[in-house]
């Protein structure tokens, strides 16, 4: 009986290093055949399997590959879209298999981060359901570092070092003027529920003084009195103040600082901008000049300033995939297991997707600093490592080289889904 085919799907927000774990998986199932059949990549995530919009991996040389794991961005499309749950619509799992039978897909790799687990163990749970034989692996994904279990996240070390070296050069740039000019700079990160990119960017500072002065965590209930009044000793001590702000920071009762009204397709709040919310109490009750930036999308998509063990990690977090789906693998998370810390050493590892989806992992009290507004040596330990490494992309005409991948897309079978 031959082997069933494979679809890989990329869900949530791209990162800097997301088509190096689509790199692994390709790579990695072309290696293990006769065990694998054709691989196809589904454009806009789980969309594309609904619409069976899938694309025909196999048609991609090797060069192509290899070049597809120096791309920033999501390669094939990606989506946020939450499946209901089985037992209030089934419409959509029965034409999920109904697409997955008319491909041959017995296997499909979903490579996101917390929402995008949840999708990933309904995956898991649907062949069983309608009797279908499917596996589903989960690969980590996310620039803010909050999945349970795994030590670390793809894409998270690159987001992680482009905050620290952002936050390093800006604090050069305002201490050079201080004197004269601008006395505050805030900058403003991703990480609405985990402080861990705002902990990254303590990464810029080593000695007393240095900046960031302040970084908000959405762990540390903010309280304006106490913020603006530190605010004023770093610029009477330093002349100027450099803030680290999680775009998450919020008060004790909850309410973020920034909260602009409106959800998401997963019922998340969204959130309107802190940095300028920040510079406005400043300015109101210090009277400093100040200049703000937000990163962004920028943080996410910095593939020329990648690190080199996140590069590391999401491409062996694809590999890894294959692997425990060709040892019978289902309803499964890669997870990357620290071993070692001085060297820095790791491994992966299998993590139920039961034990990850719908769950985040928050910024650990002892990575916080007793006054709340920094990082502690616990947390440069665990950081620093996932930061270091340069993955320069080929660069011509001074700017970075990225390829575009064209696939052909398999032929359709069904009727369209509406």
């Amino acid at each position: 009986m031959p082997a069933p085919n494979a679809l890989y799907a990329q869900s949530g927000g791209p990162t800097a290093v997301i088509n190096a774990t689509a790199q692994g998986v390709i790579e990695a199932v072309r290696n293990a055949r006769p065990a694998f059949g054709k691989l196809y990549a589904a454009r806009n995530g789980i969309l594309g399997a609904l619409h069976e919009q899938l694309l025909d991996t196999d048609a991609a040389s090797a060069r192509e590959v290899e070049a597809l794991g120096q791309r920033p961005g999501s390669a094939f499309g990606t989506a946020r879209y939450k499946l209901a749950r089985f037992e209030d619509d089934e419409r959509e799992y029965r034409r999920l298999i109904d697409v997955f039978r008319a491909h041959d897909i017995g296997r499909v790799f979903f490579n996101g981060g917390n929402d995008s687990m949840d999708t990933a163990l309904k995956l898991s749970e649907l062949g069983q359901r309608l009797d279908y034989p499917l596996q589903c692996i989960g690969l980590p994904k996310t620039v803010d570092n909050d999945l349970p279990v795994t030590d670390c996240c793809p894409g998270f070390g690159s987001a992680a070092k482009y905050v620290a070296v952002s936050t390093r050069e800006a604090a050069l740039d305002v201490a050079g003027m201080a004197r004269t000019s601008t006395k505050v700079f805030i900058l403003e990160v991703m990480g609405r529920h985990a402080g861990w990119i705002a902990a990254a960017g303590g990464l810029a500072g080593t000695g007393s003084g240095d900046a960031p002065h302040i970084i908000l965590f959405p762990e540390v209930p903010f309280e304006a009195e106490r913020f603006l009044e530190r605010v004023r000793e770093s610029v009477e001590q330093h002349e100027y103040c450099v803030i680290v702000a999680s775009e998450g920071a919020r008060y004790a009762n909850g309410r973020f600082l920034s909260e602009a009204g409106g959800a998401d397709a997963f019922g998340h709040k969204q959130l309107g901008g802190l940095a300028p919310v920040l510079a406005n109490m400043i300015r109101e009750s210090l009277g400093y000049k100040h200049h703000y930036a937000i990163c962004d999308y920028l943080q996410r998509s910095a593939r020329h300033l990648a690190s080199a063990t996140d590069l590391s990690h999401a491409y062996a977090a694809g590999k890894a995939g294959v692997e425990m789906a060709a040892d019978g693998g289902n309803a499964v998370m890669v997870a990357i297991e620290r071993t070692g810390n001085h060297p820095y050493t790791w491994t992966t590892t299998a993590a139920p997707l039961d034990q990850v989806a719908n769950r985040e992992k928050e910024l650990p009290g002892e990575f916080i600093s007793e006054d709340g507004y920094g990082i502690t040596e616990a947390a440069r330990t665990y950081l620093q490592p996932l930061i270091e490494g340069e993955a320069l992309p080929p660069f011509r005409g001074g700017l970075p080289v990225y390829e575009e991948i064209g696939l052909p897309s398999a032929q359709k079978r069904l009727p369209p889904f509406e």
